[in-house]
């Protein structure tokens, strides 16, 4: 049985938080076929989406022709605060929601699950300096600022950009086997080492 993932793009996500995770993921469809894994991107209309730093990037699909997804991928990014109390996407990601996909997030992406409803009474976690809009946003989220990533069921968020990588191989894990997660470990070389 097929697992789609769907990564969201819009103007002025960080593209760490999707690319990294992306790397991830991709590497999972491509190098293990008979996982029988698919990755997509999807983003709120047609046309080229200008990520933080400038990367210019056509979606697959638009919100409203993607495929029916397993698992959506919401990265953070300056352009989240834009969309925060925006209807629209609001009820994009509790339609996802609502279909039975596992959503995850990575760093301010988080808080358009908040800002949905979707982390209401759950644990979560973010981007280190958005943890206060983190809780303010929801009701009764148990923000849990020393994790790195936070594995609540229906629902993962990873903190910044590192964290992304982290959250895809334990996604990798959980829904194929840590044996699978180690494999694209050290196919992508994720072995950090930060020299400062």
């Amino acid at each position: 049985m097929t697992t789609r993932i769907g990564f969201v793009l819009f103007d002025g996500a960080e593209e760490l938080d999707w690319v990294g995770p992306w790397e991830v993921l991709a590497s999972w469809s491509r190098l293990c076929p008979d996982d029988d894994v698919q990755v997509c991107t999807l983003a709120p209309r047609d046309g080229p989406v200008r990520c933080a730093n400038g990367m210019r990037v056509l979606a697959d699909h638009t919100w409203e022709d993607a495929p029916p997804l397993d698992v959506l991928v919401y990265p953070g990014g300056p352009g989240v605060a834009e969309q925060l109390g925006d209807e629209a996407v609001r009820a994009f990601v509790r339609g996802v929601a609502a279909q039975g996909a596992l959503m995850t997030s990575v760093c301010t992406g988080s808080l358009m699950y908040a800002d949905a409803g979707l982390l209401d009474g759950r644990p979560a976690t973010s981007y280190w300096a958005s943890l206060n809009d983190l809780a303010r946003l929801g009701t009764g989220v148990q923000v849990r600022a020393d994790e790195r990533f936070v594995d609540d069921g229906a629902v993962i968020t990873a903190a910044g950009v590192s964290a992304g990588i982290d959250m895809a191989l334990h996604l990798v894990a959980r829904l194929h086997s840590p044996e699978r997660a180690r494999q694209l470990r050290r196919h992508i070389q994720y072995d950090p080492a930060p020299p400062v």
